[in-house]
């Protein structure tokens, strides 16, 4: 189907709304000050003396050249005055100097600091979000515009405490300038308003382009993945994908650059056109000024401060309502980073919750479970009743799609039913704790995350808090039988893995699947739940693991999702799913007996052994 055709002017966001994200402008600098309050403060002060010198170092380049002529004019030649004068002024442009590398190294450690602290902040805020929300593609529009600019974000900071600076610089030059002549002001009005115009005519543009792209920005670096990546070289390779991913990415980064052109070039127009304006508006002044210092109103000193004052003031300004521009613009992703962190899930949080038991003592228990995905209306699973008892094998048998793993999110929290309830010991698990729920279940998921860590890393993920304890990490590898892995490792447990990093080392799926059993053992959970915990692992390897599990779990609940019969026939029961509903339930012998899915699906797999 056909990617409707952008329409950019029906995204562009206005001055006013521009400006409305800058209430954002509070929040953003109480968090940087808290990175650094000494920092921070220190460049406040930095900014503030450093605003306050432009205009004595011009007063002070008045007196020399005033000084100057008098002593041009005078027969007695005393040059005292003259050269403290001049020494004046090169202490305060040394010190100038000192003051703009302070601050630029200050704003440079600073956004360094509060650009790791927005990006541990935006983990630990995924980390707390459903998992419906994760695997919304606007909740990843939103992820995205969270992480964009985080280096914008660094300059907006910059920005803001620059347009302070200029305002300190600007209030004291127009108090010089109107001291000697009023109605200069007239002219510096004049000089600036083009500049004003241009700035309120553009305000939010290309934000509004880049939040109109941002899907089609995520594919693109989608893109750019797929075309150069170790994972699908094999497949770009052998099908030869490589000019079409190319092309496709060409195509679409294209449509973006002439829209991006576009912009760019009004921008580019208006602004040439207004600066004209403006140039002609400050040489009239300037015109002004020699004029007054012909006709002796002026001194020469004078002209030169006017000039000068005048030349600074037009600058600041401009370059205030420019940076102003940007700083709305900056804002509104400043908006997005915030509404991201403000985003609320069903997480629930400990206060007003039960205390977990113990122990297990009956089990769990699915009432009329039913969930669907929001904004859609059909049911993944429905109408799901069954227990799991305490120290009970349960395996989960059906078909792709019948809502084995479905079942399980359920039983985790990661998704809340959307109708029935699941109890725990007789009480709805949605009064406990789920952080603390959670810590019952050791989880092996078929689609495990493959950590580019080392292999110690990999192994402690099941209990991160044990990743010292040498001695588990060893009992947990004997367990899932990943010793023999990290024997065959150079560096052992601190042998980087995957190809991602230096001296890294890829591994085989079976190798890898041995080492996410072995983060399933590495935590003592109540409830084991291994979906597809052996599709990558030879006969031999499956039957020890299953053996080890079996005698390793006396005691424990499990669930056991698998398409080997051979693994399930050991469970204690086996429930069998279909289109998201239970068929049947009940040991291997029963529903052989009851000739039916499970039994028709077990002859089917049996006869291609034979």
């Amino acid at each position: 189907m056909p990617r409707p055709k952008k329409s950019f002017e029906t995204n562009n966001i206005n001055f006013r709304e521009s400006f409305a994200s800058l209430k954002f402008v509070p929040r953003f600098f109480k968090e940087i000050r808290k990175v650094n309050p000494l920092l921070f403060y220190s460049n406040v002060l930095g900014r503030t003396l450093n605003a306050i010198l432009p205009v004595v170092m011009l007063w002070l380049g008045k007196l020399i050249i005033d000084e100057v002529v008098l002593q041009i004019a005078a027969d007695i030649k005393d040059l005292e005055r003259l050269w403290m004068l001049v020494a004046a002024e090169f202490g305060l442009a040394i010190l100038s100097d000192l003051l703009s590398r302070g601050i630029s190294l200050s704003d440079a450690l600073l956004g360094d600091q509060y650009s790791i602290d927005t990006s541990v902040k935006i983990i630990k805020k995924t980390s707390e979000l459903n998992l419906d929300q994760l695997e919304d593609s606007e909740f990843y529009d939103k992820l995205e515009r969270a992480r964009q600019q985080t280096t914008g974000r660094v300059g907006l900071m910059s920005n803001i405490l620059t347009q302070g600076e200029d305002v300190i610089v600007i209030i004291s030059l127009l108090a010089g300038v109107v001291a000697f002549e009023p109605w200069l002001i007239i002219l510096l009005v004049v000089s600036i308003i083009p500049t004003i115009i241009n700035e309120i005519k553009f305000s939010g543009t290309s934000y509004s382009l880049a939040r109109s792209w941002t899907q089609e920005r995520r594919e693109l670096d989608y893109l750019r993945y797929a075309g150069a990546s170790d994972v699908t070289a094999k497949e770009v390779k052998l099908f030869g994908l490589s000019n079409y991913l190319a092309d496709r990415f060409k195509g679409l980064s294209d449509k973006y650059y002439l829209q991006s052109k576009r912009l760019a070039k009004q921008r580019a127009g208006w602004g040439s056109f207004f600066n004209v304006i403006g140039t002609a508006a400050y040489y009239g002044a300037y015109i002004f000024i020699i004029f007054r210092t012909v006709a002796g109103i002026f001194s020469l000193g004078d002209l030169t401060f006017l000039s000068g004052s005048f030349n600074r003031l037009r600058s600041k300004l401009q370059g205030f309502f420019t940076r102003f521009t940007a700083i709305t613009e900056s804002a509104l992703y400043l908006q997005d980073y915030f509404e991201f962190l403000d985003l609320t899930s069903a997480e629930s949080s400990p206060d007003g919750k039960l205390d977990l038991p113990e122990k297990i003592e009956s089990g769990f228990e699915f009432k009329n479970v039913g969930f669907k995905y929001p904004k859609s209306e059909k049911w993944v699973v429905r109408h799901i009743n069954f227990e799991l008892r305490a120290g009970e094998k349960l395996a989960f048998v059906g078909e792709n799609g019948a809502g084995k793993t479905t079942l399980i999110k359920l039983l985790l929290q990661f998704y809340e039913p959307t109708e029935g309830e699941i109890l725990l010991d007789g009480i709805p698990i949605k009064k406990y704790d789920q952080a603390a729920y959670r810590q019952y279940f050791g989880v092996i998921f078929q689609d495990f995350v493959k950590f580019e860590l080392t292999l110690r890393e990999n192994i402690a993920m099941g209990e991160i808090g044990e990743i010292g304890n040498q001695e588990r990490i060893d009992s947990a590898a004997e367990k899932s039988l990943a010793r023999e892995v990290v024997g065959d490792l150079p560096l052992g447990y601190s042998q980087p893995l995957g190809k991602r990093f230096k001296h890294g080392k890829d591994l085989s799926g079976g190798q890898w699947q041995k080492i996410a059993i072995a983060r399933a053992y590495m935590k003592d959970a109540e409830v084991l739940i291994l979906d597809e915990p052996t599709s990558a692992l030879d006969a031999r390897a499956e039957t020890e693991a299953f053996q080890r599990f079996i005698q390793l779990t006396e005691g424990k609940t499990a669930v056991i999702i698998s398409h080997r019969f051979s693994t399930v026939r050991i469970a204690d029961r086996i429930m069998v799913l279909k289109d998201g509903a239970v068929l049947e339930i009940g040991t291997h012998r029963e529903l052989m007996q009851n000739d039916k899915l499970y039994a028709e699906l077990f002859n089917l797999q049996a006869a291609g052994y034979q």
